[in-house]
């Protein structure tokens, strides 16, 4: 009678084992937009609509990838890499994916936060001293640069970092008192200049005055190229090499770098500006303020910025958004936990009522309930795009990761809006 009831509690018990262990989560393949409920006529809308913004002359080129359930149904490219010459933009081009790099950095730090190696509420002067006992800027005179401040009431902390709450300013596309600040410093956004090392940078940064008081608001920064420097404090590793090693081997993303191996420059899209004279390429030159070599991607500058450095194309990005949408695991390889992955994607300011405050994660963009009105993405999508043209995002209640990618700036069409509404309405 005793062994009778214990084999029933030893069978729930290796099931419940079972349930545990990683998911085998395949890697990312094509498949028939039928096979995950999409519809391949009402997807073709897409290609109605990239051939018509090629048309009207709004861009070049672009290229788009949408994911189901872990299945491509849907990777094309549309118009030229050089218009000039009728060269075709392809599938498998790389972007230089500017601030989408965030997201990377944040995972990366993320995954030092589930090791133990800080809390997301330290203190970051732990790491990089020159941080410690910041001022904030109270007055500042526009004729002579010069300024007055007052202390700040506490030390940024990691996850105003990874919220863009820490009080920093953006170089080249921030405030006029933080392009001012910034520029006499040589602080850059870190595309494309010789002669800068992060962590020299960071830390002349540091002892600059913040825009506004540590978590009193939401601002766009350079808070991902100071987490990038934490990452390397931390880990003891550049931070090239702690993305190659710790994200982009074990997901297989060939094609992302900082600086591209020489065997890939020929895949390097051309950068393309727009002016009154129409579009074209861009050569060396004022780009987002900042004098820049458009060939960045291929000029090894030893420059490392976490938050726009990263060259890649929609298919190892799509993967990187796959991983997330898996819960951190992506082809056997576990990069995150369910719980951190939740905690991301999250909005960190659901209770403000301020209204300092923008929707976001650690480390993305996030659709609330009251978005979601707004949006044919579903609350709790996570999304973010680069300066010049690239757009993502993760949709966790439909299981989509869509990509749309330019080589242009600035964009001067609405794509941000369009695409979203061609993706959702090829749902079955």
């Amino acid at each position: 009678m005793r062994r009778t009831l214990i084999l029933p509690f030893l069978f729930l018990a290796l099931s419940t084992n079972a349930q545990r262990t990683i998911p085998v989560s395949k890697p990312v393949s094509a498949a028939s937009p039928a096979s995950v409920a999409m519809s391949p006529e009402r997807l073709a809308r897409i290609d109605a609509a990239a051939d018509q913004w090629v048309r009207d002359g709004y861009t070049n080129g672009c290229v788009a990838l949408i994911l189901r359930d872990g299945k491509i149904v849907y990777h094309k490219a549309f118009g030229y890499n050089d218009a000039d010459k009728k060269q075709p933009l392809k599938a498998d081009d790389i972007f230089r994916i500017a601030s989408q790099s965030k997201a990377i950095t944040s995972v990366a730090a993320m995954m030092l936060y589930e090791e133990g190696k800080f809390q997301l509420d330290d203190p970051i002067s732990k790491y990089i001293p020159e941080f410690k006992n910041q001022q904030v800027l109270d007055k500042f005179n526009d004729k002579d640069t010069t300024y007055t401040t007052v202390p700040a009431k506490s030390d940024i902390t990691v996850r105003q970092l990874l919220t863009h709450t820490s009080g920093l300013g953006y170089a080249q596309i921030g405030t006029p008192e933080a392009q001012a600040m910034y520029s006499k410093e040589r602080i850059t956004a870190g595309l494309g200049i010789p002669g800068h090392r992060l962590g020299t940078d960071m830390k002349k940064l540091g002892k600059l005055p913040l825009l506004n008081q540590p978590g009193d608001q939401w601002m766009y920064s350079l808070g991902d190229d100071v987490l990038g420097h934490v990452i390397e404090v931390v880990s003891g590793m550049p931070l090239d090499q702690f993305m190659r090693k710790r994200i982009f081997d074990p997901l297989g993303m060939r094609d992302t770098w900082f600086y591209l191996p020489r065997d890939k420059y020929e895949r390097l899209v051309t950068l393309y500006a727009h002016d009154s004279t129409g579009m074209r390429p861009y050569k060396k030159e004022y780009i987002l303020g900042e004098q820049v070599d458009p060939d960045y991607p291929k000029r090894d500058f030893g420059y490392f910025s976490g938050g726009g450095g990263l060259s890649s194309t929609v298919k190892d990005y799509a993967i990187f958004l796959q991983m997330l949408l898996n819960g951190g695991v992506y082809n056997g390889k576990r990069l995150l936990s369910k719980s951190t992955v939740r905690m991301m994607t999250s909005d960190q300011f659901q209770n403000d009522k301020s209204g300092k405050m923008t929707p976001f994660g650690l480390g993305f963009g996030i659709t609330t309930l009251a978005g979601s009105a707004g949006t044919p993405q579903n609350e709790g999508t996570f999304a973010w795009g680069g300066a010049f043209g690239t757009m993502y995002w993760g949709d966790p209640k439909e299981k989509i990761v869509a990509l749309l990618y330019f080589n242009k700036l600035p964009l001067l069409i609405n794509a941000g809006d369009v695409f979203p509404v061609l993706v959702y309405q090829g749902l079955d």
